[in-house]
């Protein structure tokens, strides 16, 4: 992991791809933030063995941030009534039954691991989500529970994450319709809306 840093205007009028060889890690992708916005390099990964193996001076923080990343999917994650919903954007062999209640919802496929700015902790996880449908936007691609799409999953590259992104994403409290998660990942300003589509309660 890096240290924070602040965002350098020039470098970040164009997105700067950067593939680097991580064995078994998992995707990240590059992501432009605000002028001046601090931010902080992270990383994907599918585990937390493949995150120690990249980091082994921080092997209790990819643990507890493996762990960190499991709650939140649990509370984070879109939820369905139905599979067949979960299935249309995520695919079958991708969703599952929550674990409290008849709920069903997109597994997490891997999380994010990163320093923390400005943080009471020195790292910061988050889950992400993927589609095995071919029909579906997340299709091979990594998503945040607030539908932020973080590129294809073959790419092994890394990312910038600011204090913005850092953020805690909305407790998921409804469920939504075939299609919802979509709907919302294009306008992700309407959390709380009392629609059945909403994430946020």
């Amino acid at each position: 992991m890096k240290r924070s840093q602040n965002v350098v205007c020039s470098r970040m009028r164009k997105a700067n791809w950067r593939y680097v060889s991580l064995g078994t890690v998992v995707v990240a992708s590059t992501a432009l933030v605000g002028c001046g916005e601090e931010v902080t390099q992270s990383t994907m990964y599918a585990n937390a063995n493949d995150c120690v193996s990249d980091n082994s001076e921080y092997a209790s923080e990819c643990s507890a941030a493996y762990e960190d990343a499991v709650r939140e999917a649990e509370r984070t994650a879109p939820k369905y009534n139905t599979a067949q919903d979960c299935a249309a954007e995520f695919g079958y062999d991708n969703c599952v039954q929550s674990r409290q209640s008849s709920w069903f919802m997109p597994m997490m496929a891997g999380y994010m691991f990163s320093n923390m700015i400005n943080g009471s902790r020195n790292y910061y996880s988050q889950p992400l989500f993927t589609s095995s449908n071919r029909r579906s936007p997340y299709y091979n691609s990594w998503v945040a529970s607030d539908g932020k799409n973080y590129g294809r999953s073959y790419s092994k590259t890394k990312t910038y994450v600011s204090k913005s992104d850092m953020k805690p994403k909305p407790t998921v409290s409804r469920t939504m319709s075939r299609g919802g998660f979509g709907s919302k990942a294009a306008a992700k300003s309407s959390w709380g809306s009392s629609s059945t589509k909403s994430w946020g309660g």
